[in-house]
């Protein structure tokens, strides 16, 4: 199967009411084309898991402002005032996660994990609905894991098979996000031959990639 698309046919696979995660830390590692798209496209009702939401029509932002979010699951959206308003409006969902545990959460959908057991947010409000168990003398709350229907990630370098190679700090959310979903679409800014990355190199293997957008196509 012939995984490299352009950004317009590899977005056509999110539909209303999906469940999108996208990678990213602030500017760094945010799959910038493939949210252009997705915001072009006009898709509603999503779920976005993300670390934060951009700026007011910036970055994820424009997700916001363009009124295609139902929920949103993350763990920094202060910078963000139109995400504050629009909840403080009622029209749309907020679940605050801690940046740790929504790290883990989702690498442990990649890792088979339904749930675990974290200390972090035992005894806060947070944590105050959630199951919560004593461990040598020390409370912990049960997270579960944190799955997705699709996720947009970005990679420095990819083969044709789907091999993905990131760029240092840019790599944060997007390998564990690659594993979560039931459709991993990634944008790239190299795409080679397979057998030519360093297998050292590889970070995702190409069984958890579905599709590659490359940069400027």
């Amino acid at each position: 199967m012939d995984k490299l698309l352009t950004a317009k046919e590899a977005i056509a696979k999110i539909k209303d009411g999906d469940c999108v995660m996208i990678g990213g830390f602030g500017l760094r590692g945010c799959p910038d084309k493939l949210v252009d798209e997705l915001v072009a496209s006009g898709v509603k009702d999503l779920t976005i898991i993300s670390n934060d939401l951009g700026s007011p029509n910036q970055g994820l932002g424009r997700l916001m402002t363009n009124r295609q979010v139902k929920k949103l699951i993350g763990s920094y959206y202060n910078w963000n005032p139109e995400a504050i308003e629009a909840y403080n409006r009622g029209e749309i969902e907020v679940e605050l996660v801690p940046q740790g545990t929504l790290a883990e959460s989702i690498r442990a959908a990649g890792m088979g994990i339904a749930a675990y057991y974290t200390p972090t947010s035992a005894e806060t409000e947070l944590g105050k609905k959630k199951e919560t168990r004593e461990f040598n003398g020390k409370k912990y709350v049960l997270e579960k894991a944190i799955h997705t229907d699709v996720a947009l990630i970005k990679a420095k370098k990819a083969d044709k098979l789907g091999n993905l190679v990131y760029s240092k700090v840019a790599q944060n959310f997007n390998p564990v996000m690659a594993m979560a979903a039931d459709c991993t679409i990634a944008e790239v800014e190299e795409v080679v031959e397979k057998g030519t990355l360093d297998p050292e190199t590889i970070v995702t293997p190409h069984v958890f990639v579905n599709a590659i957008v490359k940069e400027g196509d």
